[in-house]
């Protein structure tokens, strides 16, 4: 008999949202996003594209585009889209969110800066993408503390004191992009904790139901990797922010 497929790491299916957010928290933003009644959106680093959908199903007369690199994210995404009648209004497109840069009137970004470099580099490429009077959503990760020398070598290899910046810092670099901050809010400790618990929660299953596969011990060992790297690195120190932004009028 074939042995079974294991799922990847990352594939999160046991999650809604791909990042720390709540349904209570994705309501407020979905609706203060869309009581403007923007006509475009765009959501880089979308993923599965649950809250762009959730963008257009609040506002009826809009076109929104999904942009991510993974692209079995992206696949799933014009499933739901689907199965929820939005296919029509919502596109989904595999690659760097870099390489698209038609301006819209509703622009996501969240933990997907990267894709621009810096946060600073990111701010500036996204305030050009946001129509006049528009709205920018950017969600990035903050240190809510300086990392001891133990909780920095605990992270991701290579992390370094420069990869995140302070909250006052987050804003203050928005601001500086010609954005101004309509809100600021932070994802709770029970935010952050589903979304870790949640990421590999499918995995984590698959392997107790397989635990003789030839696939297991590298798997049981990716699994640990990512728990050492959250609860000895990153847990209380990685904090992650989401900050409503406005764009001036013409």
């Amino acid at each position: 008999m074939t042995a079974p497929t294991p799922p990847k790491l990352g594939t999160a299916s046991n999650l809604v949202f791909h990042g720390p957010l709540s349904a209570e928290r994705a309501d407020r933003l979905v609706a203060d996003l869309t009581a403007r009644k923007p006509a475009t959106i765009v959501d880089y680093g979308s993923g599965w594209g649950e809250f762009l959908l959730r963008l257009l199903a609040s506002a009826p007369g809009a076109h929104g585009t999904g942009i991510d690199i993974h692209g079995a994210d992206i696949v799933r995404g014009r499933a739901l889209a689907a199965e929820r009648g939005l296919a029509e209004r919502a596109t989904f497109v595999e690659g760097s969110a870099a390489d698209h840069t038609e301006p819209a009137d509703l622009v996501v970004s969240s933990g997907a800066y990267q894709a621009f470099g810096t946060i600073p580099a990111a701010l500036e490429a996204l305030r050009a993408r946001v129509r006049p009077s528009g709205r920018l959503l950017f969600a990035a990760e903050f240190w809510e503390r300086t990392p001891t020398d133990a909780e920095l070598a605990a992270m991701w290899p290579g992390t370094t004191i420069e990869e995140c910046v302070y909250l006052a810092d987050l804003v203050a670099a928005a601001v500086d992009a010609g954005l101004r901050p309509l809100r600021v809010e932070t994802a709770t400790r029970g935010e952050w904790e589903e979304f870790e618990s949640g990421y590999a929660a499918d995995v984590e299953e698959w392997l107790l139901d397989n635990p003789g596969h030839p696939e297991a011990a590298e798997l049981r060992k990716k699994l640990d990797d990512h728990l050492s790297i959250w609860l000895r690195g990153t847990h209380g120190v990685i904090g992650f922010a989401y900050l409503t932004l406005g764009v001036p009028a013409a």
